[in-house]
């Protein structure tokens, strides 16, 4: 098992924007990474701030990420993008995303305990938009890209 007790040992383990643990995983400390957790075994952690999480079970007190990909999930609170779970889901206060499903023809509705699914609006983008910025006084025009 790879313990985490600091972010500056997750940062070093970050290899082109990917964080791959063989294994499962324990983070003593809360993280907060602009990465992918790509884990074989199980995450175990109080927080965790990230993308996209792909892992075998994931236990935590609050989960944010973009995408979440995973067996099952047991957490506190789970603030995400999408949600894709294999067959359980449970969590004790909150979920907060924009969809969530099972991947399997047989799984069990998401649970949560102490407080209910909310369903988030599609975030708007605004890449390609064009927008007016002040520099030194002087206006400029630009277009947002990604």
């Amino acid at each position: 098992m790879k313990i985490y007790k600091t972010q500056a040992e997750v940062e070093q383990d970050i290899k082109n924007g990917i964080l791959d643990i063989e294994g499962d995983v324990e983070f003593r400390c809360s993280i907060s990474i602009s990465a992918v957790i790509k884990v074989a075994g199980n995450i175990n952690a109080r927080d965790i701030n990230a993308w996209d999480i792909n892992a075998g079970d994931i236990n935590a007190w609050y989960i944010t990420a973009r995408d979440i990909n995973a067996r099952d999930i047991t957490a506190r609170d789970i603030n995400a993008r999408d949600i894709l779970y294999h067959a359980f889901c449970c969590v004790y206060r909150s979920i907060k995303c924009l969809s969530i499903k099972a991947k399997r023809n047989i799984y069990h509705e998401p649970i949560c305990l102490e407080g209910k699914i909310e369903y988030k609006e599609q975030e708007k983008s605004l890449i390609g938009e064009e927008v007016e910025v002040k520099v030194a006084g002087k206006t400029y025009k630009a277009k947002i890209v990604g």
